[in-house]
């Protein structure tokens, strides 16, 4: 990658807005969607924007407990470093520090310049290699649910909303209720003002099913992977802000057994190289709503692919607590106009602003590689004129069948067989994946719980 002598300049310019930084952060998001990365000295900026400097390479593809895994890049190989290069455009302040600080991405490359296979970022670039070859480009958006929890109290517990004059937890859901924004008013706004400071287009809040439950919708924008960048840069925001309000904000798929599981929502529409949307195109249209075939394929690609990338979506061992037909999580293949019970909605649009919504995924999955996943469904299934089946009709009332992996070995498993997401992820990004992701599973599963005893000490 050539040297970016604009570096310095940016970062001039974000200090003269924002004040002179003792230090930065220097971060990249891992297998994980966790960002991972170091912090640097003021004396050290010059030498980074210029030149760049070395990281741990496997440090991007570590377990969600930040081990490594054998048989995968830093586990047997000496753990060796990779040139890093910051990226441009992506200097901010870190507002929530006690010192002035400056907060920056960088990607990992190989030694002769040429992409780091392991960087989510790559994955994602390859993933809309082939949209891009057919001048198309894809405009996305995500939306996070996320709870917020009592920064202090022993045990796992809502933290807001509160039953009036009490330290209860407010029962029931009073879904969409703004009263309840009232109550987390002084997090939300530290959340939109530092938002504002870092570039993250964060638009609706809203006041999601379960007490505690919250969501923060992100404008879209025609590169997938700044939305995803977005979308972590919002994650540390949030924690952040949860943490000086004394909260803790959880983005676990399923904290709690009775209650909603937290979605990562991704919005797409595909435009041509003159901006018009493209789903909204083509000979074969549908009078109502005023979508042409485009989009059924691109939905049937979706659908098809659907079990063999849940692992993507559904990434840990709580994930597929979340996957119950019972709880308003997407667990079929099926796709829908207005219908939030399907797994692909079509939501309320016109032709311009025609979109598709997957809904599979939780909020612990990392971002860029549910977005590649999306984003290969969609090319898989255009270019293969994909079929999606019926739609669930507006208003129709469906029991869901599970018809997508609900256990993460299952998953794992049919990750591993997919024929379809190693020609857009690359090979060597799979089997990377499903290798970290079996070590988890394995070491999860081999771990004693309070559980067994509970339920088998007297019994057996």
């Amino acid at each position: 990658m050539a040297k970016s002598p604009s570096l310095r300049t940016e970062l001039r310019a974000a200090q003269k807005k924002h004040g002179e930084f003792e230090s930065m952060d220097l971060l990249i998001p891992d297998l994980n969607g966790f960002l991972r990365g170091k912090r640097v000295r003021r004396g050290e900026f010059d030498k980074v924007c210029k030149g760049g400097f070395v990281f741990c390479a496997g440090a991007t593809l570590l377990t969600g407990l930040g081990e490594v895994t054998s048989g995968v890049m830093g586990a047997d190989d000496g753990d060796p470093d990779l040139p890093a290069r910051l990226i441009p455009g992506s200097i901010v302040p870190v507002p929530w520090a006690s010192r002035p600080m400056g907060q920056a991405f960088f990607r990992i490359v190989n030694e002769d310049g040429g992409d780091f296979f392991g960087d989510p970022r790559t994955v994602l670039e390859n993933a809309l290699k082939p949209l891009k070859k057919r001048g198309l480009t894809a405009v996305v958006a995500t939306e996070l649910e996320f709870y917020l929890l009592d920064g202090k109290a022993a045990e796992p517990k809502i933290g807001a909303p509160l039953v009036p004059g009490t330290d209860r937890p407010q029962p029931g859901t009073q879904v969409y209720n703004p009263d309840d924004l009232f109550e987390v008013e002084g997090f939300l706004d530290d959340v939109y003002a530092w938002c504002e400071a870092q570039n993250v287009p964060a638009e609706a809040a809203i006041s999601e099913y379960s007490a505690g439950q919250f969501e923060i919708n992100l404008h879209h924008v025609a590169d997938a992977v700044l939305a995803c960048d977005h979308a972590v840069m919002l994650k540390r925001i949030i924690k952040a802000a949860a943490r000086k309000h004394g909260f803790i904000a959880c983005f676990m798929a399923k904290p709690f057994e009775e209650d909603a599981g937290s979605g990562l929502h991704i919005h797409m529409s595909i435009v041509d190289k003159n901006g018009n949307n493209y789903f909204s195109q083509g000979k074969e249209k549908m009078a109502l709503p005023p979508f042409s075939a485009r989009l059924r394929h691109a939905v049937g690609g979706l659908l098809k692919i659907m079990p063999e990338s849940t692992l993507l979506g559904a990434p840990n061992a709580n994930s597929y607590r979340r996957l119950r037909p019972d709880m308003f999580a997407p667990v079929e293949p099926n796709w829908g106009v207005n219908h939030r019970v399907v797994s692909i909605r079509i939501p309320e649009s016109d032709e311009n602003n025609l979109r598709l919504e997957h809904r599979t995924a939780g909020a612990d999955a990392n971002p860029y590689l549910v977005m590649a996943s999306v984003v290969a469904g969609v090319h898989y299934g255009m270019k293969n004129r994909i079929d999606p089946g019926p739609m669930v009709e507006q208003g129709a009332e469906i029991v869901p069948k599970l018809k997508i992996p609900n256990r993460w070995e299952t998953a794992i498993n049919k990750f591993r067989r997919s024929k379809v997401l190693p020609e857009y992820l690359g090979e060597e990004y799979c089997r990377a994946y499903a290798l970290v992701r079996q070590a988890e599973a394995d070491s999860y599963h081999n771990k004693i719980a309070q559980l067994d005893f509970d339920w088998y000490l007297r019994s057996v």
